[in-house]
């Protein structure tokens, strides 16, 4: 939806799961979209180096989140916010869905 805007389909999908999920990494990314694990490091790289994002280290991770102090962040977040509510309920509801350990042994569906 923005990639005329934004340059590419990567871009986007890297600023909307950041927007979704306040933070992530390129291999998480790229598996959520089924991308190439280098294209989503390029944007991640990009992003970084116009100061749109910042990165910190934990463990052997690269964590990346929204850089505070960019100048048109409040901007970018209603951008990605508007583009996200023409997203369908399901796919906006996967995006959001954050879920880090596996499902209790015997819990219903």
């Amino acid at each position: 939806m923005l990639e005329a805007l934004l340059g590419t389909v990567n871009k986007e999908r890297v600023l909307l799961y950041l927007f979704a999920r306040e933070e992530g990494y390129p291999r998480e990314v790229a598996k959520f979209y089924g991308a190439d694990l280098r294209s989503i490091q390029n944007q991640f790289e990009n992003l970084e180096v116009g100061r749109v994002l910042y990165s910190r280290l934990v463990g052997n991770t690269r964590l990346y989140a929204f850089n505070p102090r960019y100048p048109f962040l409040e901007e970018l977040k209603a951008l990605l916010d508007k583009a996200l509510s023409f997203y369908s309920d399901s796919e906006r509801e996967q995006l959001v869905m954050v879920r880090k350990r596996p499902r209790r042994k015997g819990k219903p569906l």
